[in-house]
């Protein structure tokens, strides 16, 4: 049982025990190349959330000025369609008076 991690996939370190059957030994090895998986996936998984993907990061910083592009041309579309419509003239009741 003193394989290497990396062997793991390649060696068998149940088959040679003389209290397990080959069925069992081929178990254990699935279980063991199974943790060693799961292992390899969690260091993986820690090292992407301690330090941030840079590609992504320049993708994300260039979405982040199209958005700004995109929410100025918006506002400035709807303040030129306010700036169409036409004065709404207001009824007397409403008009001053002070003049």
């Amino acid at each position: 049982m003193s394989t290497n991690h990396g062997d793991i996939f390649n060696v068998n370190p149940y088959e040679a025990h003389a209290s397990l059957s080959t069925l069992e030994s081929e178990v254990l090895w699935e279980y063991a190349k199974l943790a060693q998986h799961i292992r390899l996936l969690t260091a993986k998984t820690k090292e992407l959330s301690e330090q941030p993907d840079q590609n992504l990061v320049a993708r994300l910083r260039v979405l982040e000025r199209k958005m700004g592009l995109v929410s100025i041309l918006f506002k400035a579309s709807v303040w030129g369609v306010i700036n169409e419509q036409p004065a709404i003239d207001i009824p007397e009741q409403y008009a001053d008076e002070t003049m």
